[in-house]
């Protein structure tokens, strides 16, 4: 008979009330102590055990959690600590300055972690380099996790393919002598593992799910020499976030366990199961819980579900687990929540999730009928939130029914476009502006609590808005920029002010979720067909453009990032959601240029985000985005110009995409990436308007006027000057005031020195 346990891949970092965002801030800041840092982060670390413990996990990782990133963790861990930050002796000082910059050093570039909403710190691989294991991290959170609780824990290390695949740095020819150096630091690790009593260890390698045979093949051999040095050490090879193309290869590595993806993987790993069957001397760690969305699971299809697989395969063992690592959700119902109960009765976040699988558990064990409440529960729960969704608006679904072919098409091709705008804007040339948000101080934070707590009326909230816009129009006209933005100050999120505008969302009070260290957004949530209600942003935007002679952009938030942003519902399709979003943009869209904004920005900054992950996949997704964005946008007049901003995304795969928006300006994230994407641009240039961020928004450092000069004059080599727009990286949201200013200026004044240089070469 099977054995069945339950296991767990990760669990988030933040905090039920955020403790671990907000230690973080205050030592950043210096009002804490490290005594008090590490303090905090060390309850929350216990608090995450224990919570699986209450919750009757069978395998509980460790090593999961950080006090930023899995993935910086790793490469401090090997030593793979870039030249610049080389010079600061203390370890933790050196930590945090690769996730943040210093006054000197600019921060390790930032990307999405897969296709999630999770950002990773890049390792940064340098040929002077001393590979080497600075302390054993999962052996630390294991012996902490013991001492505390007397609990056997998993440590969760990341596996070495999917660490150098993640890296940078090298070329390609240079990936086996990397990895082969490598090596022996993960045996090194594995071996403390396993002299200091660890029965499991698991090894993730989400990876694997992209790799091509030769190189699983090739993978394969690194982990047969890492098994022969830890013959005593249980291994659990985690892959997650889709299927597995080379599933034969893979159920032969010398390892006891193999971690599949049964959410995500469009059923293909199902079919690979069903058809080559699992190994019965393996244990088969199967993801049957959604890790990535918070909708309640139908425990009756769960339990049909595993039973069926069990039944095909018949492993000695199965371990019931999450489909990836829970930090992608909330840690857990708040018990200050206030949602409908009928929306709040079908969502499940990390800690009901844990629940659900110790329900499928005791199915499995005891029979169907041991859980019967419960499958009813849960069916009538999810039946019960399918009928609150209903309710549409009969004229908008029939408009957007009718939609046909010229709806997403501007009037005028973009040459033409351009030529116009240039005569109507009457920009200089290389034009200055900034991504739309500016910094959210206290003030404006408190003033929106104030509102929303009504301790401070409409009318109230409204004048303090207006006096903050005023003051960064002001400011914006001082530092000289070209094309001014309102702030954005009545703002939380980017995703959720329009969530908040539009039907079909619901919002959260209290599920937070990391999305790159200590950042946290509360994602919306989409129960319902998605509709336009009234205008959303032309009350603030049009009192900003009142205020000055220059143009101010209208700021929108695009379909696909909204849909990526967001706990999207499951009953449609995703291109049918981005379809129903962007036809409720496009109704904002229209109603900002009938105000007589001219200037119109709808970001994208999740696009390729939502990319699947095998390339096979890519083709009919980003038709469908890109048809969403044109949706939205495709509705104004030929003088009426459209931004766009991208940001931490590998854009030489969706360059052809970029090109199919038909934005007539897009705005990307440059800097942080160290220039990389200059090489493609060199060999393939984009001809519409581009702005590649001079500047990382995401460190608190100011750069030189020299620094961002040197950015633009990179840029001009390979971009034409007659459409290139000098910007920062992104919103300026998350800084502080005289930093963002200081800024600014060096900014405004390196557009200026790049407008000498070109007019003396004219």
């Amino acid at each position: 008979m099977t054995i069945v346990k339950t296991s767990n891949l990760g669990f988030p970092r933040i905090g039920l009330n955020r403790e671990w965002k907000k230690a973080l801030e205050s030592y950043w800041k210096g009002q804490t102590d490290r005594e008090t840092l590490l303090s905090t982060l060390d309850e929350q670390f216990s608090t995450a055990i224990k919570t699986q413990i209450d919750q009757q996990i069978d395998v509980i990782p460790s090593g999961d959690f950080t006090f930023y990133d899995h993935v910086l963790d790793t490469a401090v861990m090997f030593n793979w600590i870039p030249e610049r930050f080389r010079s600061l002796k203390d370890p933790l000082d050196t930590y945090f300055a690769m996730a943040r910059g210093t006054k000197d050093a600019v921060s390790s570039e930032m990307t999405k972690w897969f296709n999630t909403n999770y950002h990773y710190i890049v390792p940064e691989y340098e040929k002077s380099t001393e590979f080497k294991l600075t302390h054993n991290k999962p052996l630390e959170a294991y012996e902490k996790a013991k001492k505390a609780f007397g609990v056997e824990t998993k440590p969760v290390v990341i596996g070495l393919y999917t660490f150098v695949s993640l890296s940078k740095g090298y070329e390609a020819n240079e990936v086996k002598e990397i990895q082969q150096r490598l090596v022996p630091l993960y045996i090194q690790v594995l071996k403390e593992l396993e002299e200091a009593g660890v029965k499991w260890v698991q090894i993730d390698e989400p990876a694997l799910v992209t790799a091509s045979s030769e190189d699983v093949k090739a993978v394969k051999e690194i982990y047969q020499t890492i098994k022969e040095s830890v013959p005593a050490l249980n291994i659990l090879l985690q892959t997650y976030f889709d299927s597995v193309d080379a599933y034969e290869e893979l159920i032969t590595y010398p390892v006891e366990a193999i971690g599949l993806d049964f959410v995500h993987d469009q059923g293909r790993n199902l079919d690979q199961v069903k058809k080559h069957g699992f190994p019965k001397d393996k244990v088969l760690a199967a993801g049957v819980i959604d890790g990535r969305n918070i909708w309640r699971s139908d425990l009756g299809e769960r339990l049909s579900f595993i039973s069926e697989v069990i039944a095909d395969v018949q492993p000695k063992e199965v371990w019931l687990q999450p489909s990836s690592s829970l930090l992608h959700v909330p840690v857990a119902k708040h018990p200050s929540e206030q949602l409908e109960e009928k929306l709040l009765n079908g969502l499940s976040y990390a800690t009901e999730k844990l629940a659900e699988l110790t329900l499928l558990k005791e199915g499995l064990t005891k029979g169907a009928a041991a859980i019967d409440a419960d499958i009813t529960e849960a069916a009538q729960a999810l039946l019960t939130l399918k009928e609150f969704a209903k309710g549409t608006n009969a004229d908008l679904t029939a408009e957007r029914n009718n939609l046909s072919s010229k709806d997403f098409k501007r009037p005028a091709a973009f040459e033409e476009r351009l030529r116009i705008q240039n005569e109507s804007l009457e920009l200089p040339l290389l034009p200055t502006t900034t991504i739309g948000s500016f910094p959210q101080s206290a003030e404006v934070r408190s003033a929106r609590q104030k509102w929303r707590k009504n301790e401070w009326t409409d009318a109230e909230y409204d004048e303090f808005i207006q006096k903050e816009t005023k003051r960064w129009i002001d400011i914006q006209e001082e530092i000289g920029l070209d094309v001014l933005v309102h702030g954005e100050f009545e703002r939380t999120d980017m995703v959720e002010y329009f969530g908040e505008k539009l039907a079909g969302f619901a919002f959260t009070k209290f599920a937070w979720v990391q999305s790159y260290g200590s950042r946290c957004v509360k994602p919306p949530i989409i129960y319902g067909d998605v509709e336009f209600t009234e205008p959303m942003t032309v009350k603030e935007t049009v009192y900003a453009q009142s205020l000055t002679e220059k143009k101010v952009k209208g700021m929108l938030t695009g379909p696909v990032t909204i849909l990526n942003w967001s706990f999207p519902r499951t009953d449609i399709s995703r291109k049918d959601i981005a379809f129903q979003i962007a036809f409720a943009l496009r109704k904002e869209v229209e109603a900002l240029e009938k105000a007589g904004i001219q200037v119109i920005q709808v970001d994208e900054p999740a696009l390729r985000e939502g990319l699947p992950l095998k390339e096979s996949d890519w083709a009919e997704y980003l038709n469908w985005a890109a048809e969403s964005f044109r949706l939205s946008t495709s509705s104004v007049q030929n003088d009426t110009q459209i931004h766009t901003h991208m940001c931490y995304s590998n854009f030489e795969d969706i360059v052809d995409t970029i090109e199919d928006l038909d934005a007539d300006v897009i705005t990307i994230e440059h800097s942080r990436s160290h220039g990389g994407f200059l090489d493609y641009l060199e060999k393939h240039p984009y001809l519409k308007g581009l702005g590649l961020g001079v500047y990382d928004i995401h460190s608190p450092r100011v750069p030189s006027v020299e620094e961002m000069s040197h950015i633009i004059d990179d840029a001009l080599n390979v971009c034409p000057t007659d459409r290139f727009w000098v910007n920062p990286d992104c919103g300026l949201k998350t800084r502080q005031e005289p930093e963002t200013i200081a800024a600014l200026k060096n900014m405004v004044t390196a557009a200026e020195v790049a407008r000498k240089k070109l007019a003396q070469h004219a």
